[in-house]
Order: C-alpha cells, then sequence, then structure tokens
C-alpha cells in the first residue's frame, strides 16, 4: 500500500525504525487510522482559521467598528418591530424541543439495534430493554409532572 511505503520511509529516514523492526503488514494500524489523522488535522486547521479570518480583517480594518442606528436597531424579517423588542418566550417550546431531540436519539439508537439484533443476542436485547425503560421511565416523569401539557 502507499501509505505502508510512506511510513516505512519516514519512519527508517529519522532513525525510528531500523529493517529489524519490518515486517509485512507491521504498519496496518498506521494506515487504517491515518485517514482519522488526516481528518482530525483538517479539523483543527479549519477551526484555527474560522478563528483567524475575522480577527485578521478587524486588525486590517476591513470590519467597520462604529456602530450607527441602522446597525443597532432590531432587525427582524425584513419590516420594523412594532411594541416591545424583547419578548419572553414560552418554556414549553424549549421542552418540546428538548423531548424531540430525545426522541430523535432514541431513533438513532433503534436503528442499528433493530438491524443487528440477531448478531447482539441476548446481551444486546436487553441493554434495548433497560435503554427503552429508562426512557419511558422519564417520558411517564415529564408526563405526571405536565410537562407535556400545552396550556
Amino acid at each position: 500500500m502507499p501509505s505502508d511505503i510512506f511510513a516505512c520511509f519516514f519512519f527508517f529516514r529519522h532513525g525510528i525504525l531500523s529493517p529489524q523492526h519490518f515486517e509485512p503488514g507491521a504498519f496496518t494500524v498506521l494506515a487504517d487510522y491515518g485517514y482519522v489523522g488526516i481528518l482530525l488535522v483538517a479539523a483543527i486547521l479549519f477551526t484555527i482559521l474560522l478563528l483567524l479570518i475575522p480577527l485578521t480583517l478587524s486588525l486590517l480594518g476591513v470590519v467597520p467598528r462604529k456602530s450607527n442606528p441602522v446597525k443597532t436597531s432590531t432587525y427582524e424579517c425584513g419590516l420594523e418591530t412594532i411594541g416591545k423588542t424583547w419578548v419572553q418566550f414560552n418554556f414549553r417550546y424549549y421542552l418540546f424541543a428538548i423531548l424531540f431531540v430525545a426522541l430523535d436519539v432514541l431513533t438513532i439508537f433503534l436503528y442499528p439495534w433493530a438491524v443487528n439484533l440477531r448478531g447482539l443476542g441476548l446481551f444486546g436485547f436487553i441493554a434495548m430493554v433497560a435503554f427503552f425503560i429508562i426512557l419511558l421511565v422519564g417520558y411517564v416523569y415529564a408526563w405526571r409532572k405536565g410537562a407535556l401539557e400545552w396550556k
């Protein structure tokens, strides 16, 4: 494999490995996880780049720093706001969103289990039953507390 050849060359060149250490298939782990390492380096560089671009533009003076009334006005859907601009939202919107995410996570965990049910055996079945019981207890608790009622 090309990645094995590159790894061998790199380690021989820098004196980390000698010819006695080399065996066929010795670098399969390096080849398997090399893509993960490349992805990790790309993610870190992308994050650093996204942090440095605004700082660089502000130091160069491209980004304006002075505030004006147009910049500080409230903008919503292209219309001027009527009445108070700071309105407190009902917390039930957030509660419903959290319940949606919890049930969505349930679906994400349920699908691979259902696909590989025979391969998991009894242990996989018991683990999923325990998962459902925990979820059901939370759902019943939210129901009894009245969190699912819209008033």
